[in-house]
């Protein structure tokens, strides 16, 4: 509790600042921290979502079971970004604005391939059939899971304690500015 009053504390300054123009291009981010609730080793995910600079949704959520691995648990939180990636593509398409293959940026190239393989292999059994239908909009191209470097995942802000320096880092790419600066 103190840790959330401190961090509430040094970060009142801060605003989201949505710049006029630019681009609509749509981008989501992924990340997950493995069992990182030590009491019963469930694991955080959290998505964002971009429409060109400008950020525009983002998730956060303790996962309901324990994953087996992680890239059970970033595929979990794929299939959660994609879900929120296609309702705001719905609005777009309700105001007649088309978009196809929505990049969906990834930090982990094991999650990535369970999409693109439709053979389920013996190591994605046990994961619930609800998390699957990322790969079928993957293979209707709605959406694509890319790779993106750990330093250039955004969505790790919402996953785990980071440093100073990476918070401030994330904080700006996420369009973030110090109204008292």
């Amino acid at each position: 509790m103190k840790r959330i009053f401190r961090y509430l504390g040094g970060t009142k300054n801060l605003e989201l600042w949505y710049p006029q123009g630019g681009d609509f291009s749509l981008v989501g981010y992924v990340d997950a921290d493995y069992a990182s609730y030590k009491v019963d080793r469930k694991s955080t995910s959290g998505t964002c979502q971009f429409l060109g600079p400008r950020l525009v949704s983002w998730h956060s959520k303790k996962e309901n079971s324990a994953a087996l691995s992680m890239a059970e648990v970033e595929y979990m939180a794929a299939g959660a970004c994609c879900a929120q990636l296609l309702w705001i593509m719905q609005q777009f398409w309700d105001l007649r604005i088309g978009l196809k293959e929505v990049p969906i940026k990834c930090d982990n190239k094991r999650a990535i391939n369970i999409t693109k393989n439709p053979v389920q292999h013996s190591r994605t059994k046990h994961i619930e059939v609800r998390h699957h239908f990322i790969r079928d909009h993957v293979e209707k191209g709605d959406d694509t899971l890319e790779f993106v470097p750990m330093d250039y995942q955004l969505a790790e802000i919402f996953t785990k304690p980071l440093s100073e320096d990476r918070f401030n880092f994330i904080c700006h790419k996420l369009g973030m500015i110090n109204i008292n600066a």
